[in-house]
C-alpha cells in the first residue's frame, strides 16, 4: 500500500501525523509500503521535520513542489508518485485517526475506491457551510451523491486514477472531477464513516467565499459539468 500525505505548513503536526499513519500500517501487518509526504512549497520547517524523520521510518519518503500547487496538485503529485495497487491518502492536519484504516481494507475486495465521511465534523461552522454548498452543486450539476466527498481520507486503486485521467481542475474541484469521472467509468464505491478530531496545532487554508480560489474553484466546476455533460 502507498500512503501519501498532502502537507502545506504542518511543521507543527506533521511528526505525529506521521506516527500515527506507520502506527495504521502496523496493524495492517503490511509487509511492502510506503509513506509519502507532498510538501507543497511549504514556507515553514515541514521540509526539514520529515527528513530528520526518515531514518526513524526507512519507508519514509519526501517529495516537494518548488511552487505552490495547492490541494488538488498536492493529490495529483501524490497519485503519480504511488507505486503500490492501493493508495491512501489522509490530511497532514492530524484531525483523522490513521489506525482507522483497517475498516477500509475491510472494503476492497467489493470495491475500487473506498471514500471516508466524516461522522461528526470537528471545523468551524464557516467550514461545514461551505463544504455543504460545494457537496450541493456539485450533486445537481453532476449527480455527485457521495457523502462527503473532500474527506481527506481515502483508499483507491492506482488504476482508477490512472483510468481517469486528464485531472483538468484544480483545488477543490479535484476530488469532484476525480469521483465523477470514476463513477462514469463504472468504477465500484463504498465509504466509511471515520472520527474525525480538531486541529491541534496552525490554521486550516480553507479559502474564504471572496478569495480568487474560491471563485476559480467555482468556474472550473461549471466547466467541468460542460465538459462532462
Amino acid at each position: 500500500m502507498s500512503v501519501f500525505l498532502p502537507a502545506f505548513n504542518e511543521e507543527e503536526n506533521i511528526a505525529s501525523t506521521i506516527s500515527n499513519v506507520q502506527q495504521g500500517l502496523d496493524l495492517c501487518k503490511l509487509k511492502n509500503y510506503e509513506i509519502i509526504v507532498v510538501n507543497d512549497a511549504s514556507t515553514d520547517q515541514t521540509a526539514k521535520v520529515v527528513e530528520s524523520l526518515q531514518a526513524k521510518y526507512p519507508k519514509l519518503r519526501l517529495v516537494t513542489h518548488p511552487t505552490n500547487l495547492g490541494y488538488g496538485g498536492a493529490l495529483k503529485t501524490g497519485f503519480q508518485e504511488s507505486k503500490y495497487e492501493w493508495v491512501a491518502f489522509t490530511d497532514s492536519d492530524g484531525q483523522f485517526d490513521f489506525k482507522e484504516i483497517t475498516k477500509f481494507i475491510e472494503k476492497t475486495d467489493s470495491a475500487d475506491l473506498i471514500v471516508g465521511y466524516r461522522i461528526a465534523r470537528a471545523d468551524p461552522f464557516r467550514r461545514k457551510v461551505l463544504t455543504y454548498g460545494w457537496k450541493t452543486i456539485a450533486l445537481l450539476l453532476l449527480g455527485l451523491s457521495v457523502k462527503d466527498y473532500s474527506c481527506g481520507f481515502k483508499l483507491i486503486k492506482k488504476s482508477v486514477y490512472n483510468a481517469v485521467l486528464p485531472l483538468e481542475t484544480e483545488e477543490k474541484v479535484t476530488q469532484i472531477e476525480f469521483l465523477v469521472k470514476a463513477k462514469k467509468r463504472g468504477f465500484q464505491f463504498a465509504e466509511v464513516g471515520v472520527n474525525h478530531y480538531p486541529r491541534r496545532f496552525g490554521s486550516p487554508t480553507g479559502g474564504s467565499i471572496f478569495s480568487k480560489v474560491f471563485f476559480k474553484s467555482f468556474v472550473d466546476l461549471f466547466i467541468l459539468w460542460w465538459k462532462l455533460r
